[in-house]
């Protein structure tokens, strides 16, 4: 098992060498077996959930238990479920201090961060991965990928989604993370070769040989040149896709050519929310991987909505999910008075109905966040062995200013666990929330764009989280007291098991490791002559 550094000091004062070289002593580099389990994170100090809260409503009882992944059985995460962030928060800190727990309050990024690249900014991010989300070190480098937009082309920061272009980063695999950049080796596709006009997030899997498949979001906006300047609100197209090609590499670095683009699969408007029924819908981040108790099949989740005109939708019991009799619940016709309707985030997923990954079929839904949230960003699946039974983790990433009417929570990674792909997922710490920027939640959710004085200045210090093995987890800078960022945070690590967390502070220091620290724990390729 690939283990990372846990002592303070340890990613601090070690050489380049020292550092990888503890940290992957006990590796085995070999090819990962198909369709296993991740590389399990550490267990958390405690292994018991936060209690109920008095005066606040109690969660929603979920049993994990497995489904079949074609049925059209949908876990929900309830307003019950997400009342327990507001629970587990403090009611008496100091305005504009933290007032989250700890446990799931990701350490303060300093003001005075590094510049990843003068060039692009850098935001959403992931790593060259296989079929079991295990971290490819290919003949010796490292390989990252970024949404990246030009720094210098004239528009601001807050421009960058409808400008967004999918790039590459790499280095040696055995370089110093604290010390060594990451190399920009520019975007991954030929201008105007993709199906969009804009690429947003995906994941990319090495394939047989020197094959890589890179799903990502094919976005195209209408507008652009009006949105630059400040206006623009034309609903753009989105489309997952994937692009087949090749990559390599030598003693120059790693490159990429030979891609072939593939239309897979549009919303369809009945469970999935498509643009005619809402400008603002969400389909998008398109996650693939194996499950050991399906082999031989691909499955893939995705951001979405639920299918319906917006407004349409009303808030049910279920979606409530309070225990009968519980004299905290909220009224149904109250919360639909407020409009919590228009929340409808889902976690999609569609299944491979071909080994070359060219044709897909949409399933139901795997989790819906009715009346709760209207996004569920980037999800991924992390099946972890525990005590001799895999348990399957949903990790996905919200906004605080995407709840719904009555809701409160931080930017940040809000999690699930169940006993197979397709569950009813419990979520994590009770309330689904792992891992959130500082944040007072006693005060109103705002955007990154417009905080208030009033509020923490790191409440929306990083986003985009990518969760890696062993429980590390890399996201990007976007507001740290007022200094806007587009370069990789520092890497923090999540200890879990049995659905609890804990951030882990015995990392790096004082629980920051170095900026964009996404470690490979497979090798392939070969040592090369490059390591």
């Amino acid at each position: 098992m690939h283990k990372h550094p846990h002592n303070p000091q340890t990613l601090r004062k070690r050489s380049a060498a020292a550092t990888l070289v503890a940290a992957l002593a006990v590796t085995t580099f070999l090819a990962a077996p198909s369709a296993q389990a991740n590389e399990p994170s550490d267990p958390p100090v405690s292994q018991q959930p936060p209690a109920p809260t008095p005066g606040f409503p109690l969660p929603t009882q979920h049993t994990q238990q497995a489904y079949d992944p074609a049925s059209d059985f949908t876990s929900k995460w309830t307003r019950a479920d997400a009342k327990q962030i507001m629970a587990q928060s403090d009611s008496t800190v100091a305005p504009g201090e933290n007032s989250m727990s700890p446990a799931v309050t990701m350490p303060e990024i300093p003001e005075d961060f590094p510049t990843m690249n003068d060039d692009v900014w850098v935001w959403d991010t992931w790593s060259l991965t296989d079929e079991n989300a295990n971290q490819i070190s290919y003949k010796g480098y490292d390989v990252i990928f970024s949404l990246v937009a030009d720094r210098h082309a004239g528009y601001g920061f807050d421009q960058r989604h409808w400008n967004a272009r999918i790039g590459y980063f790499f280095r040696k695999t055995n370089a110093d993370p604290a010390k060594d950049k990451w190399n920009y080796g520019g975007h991954l596709f030929v201008d105007g070769s993709s199906i969009g006009n804009t690429e947003w997030s995906g994941s990319t899997r090495l394939m047989q040989g020197n094959h890589v498949n890179v799903f990502y979001t094919a976005t195209t906006f209408y507008d652009v040149a009006e949105r630059n300047a400040g206006g623009g609100g034309i609903a753009p197209d989105a489309v997952i896709s994937k692009a087949l090609g090749n990559i390599h590499a030598d003693q120059n670095g790693v490159t990429f050519d030979g891609f072939e683009h593939t239309k897979l699969l549009e919303p369809d408007g009945k469970m999935y929310q498509n643009k005619a029924q809402n400008p603002g819908f969400a389909f998008r981040d398109p996650y693939t991987f194996e499950d050991p108790a399906h082999p031989g099949k691909t499955y893939m989740v995705f951001e979405g909505n639920t299918g319906g005109t917006r407004g349409d939708y009303k808030c049910k019991e279920e979606d409530l999910g309070y225990k009968p009799g519980d004299p905290k619940a909220e009224n149904l016709n109250e919360v639909n008075s407020n409009g919590a309707y228009y929340q409808t985030a889902n976690v999609g997923l569609a299944v491979a109905d071909n080994k070359d990954l060219t044709k897909w079929s949409f399933l139901p839904p795997l989790l819906s966040a009715n009346c709760v949230n209207d996004q569920t960003e980037r999800p991924q699946i992390f099946i972890q062995n525990e005590g001799g039974k895999n348990k399957y983790y949903l990790f996905t990433i919200s906004h605080q200013f995407t709840y719904a009417a009555g809701m409160r929570g931080p930017d940040g990674v809000y999690g699930f666990v169940g006993n197979g792909v397709r569950s009813d997922y419990q979520p994590m710490n009770n309330s689904g929330l792992v891992l959130g920027s500082p944040t007072d939640l006693n005060l109103p959710s705002e955007s990154p764009e417009a905080p208030t004085p009033e509020q923490n200045g790191r409440q929306f210090q990083a986003y985009s989280h990518y969760v890696q093995p062993g429980g590390l987890v890399q996201s990007f800078i976007d507001n740290v007291n007022g200094v806007r960022g587009g370069s990789l945070s520092p890497t923090v690590k999540i200890n879990f098991r049995n659905g609890i967390s804990e951030v882990d502070r015995s990392f790096g220091q004082n629980g920051l490791g170095p900026y964009g620290y996404l470690p490979t724990n497979v090798k392939v390729g070969g040592k090369g002559l490059y390591k």
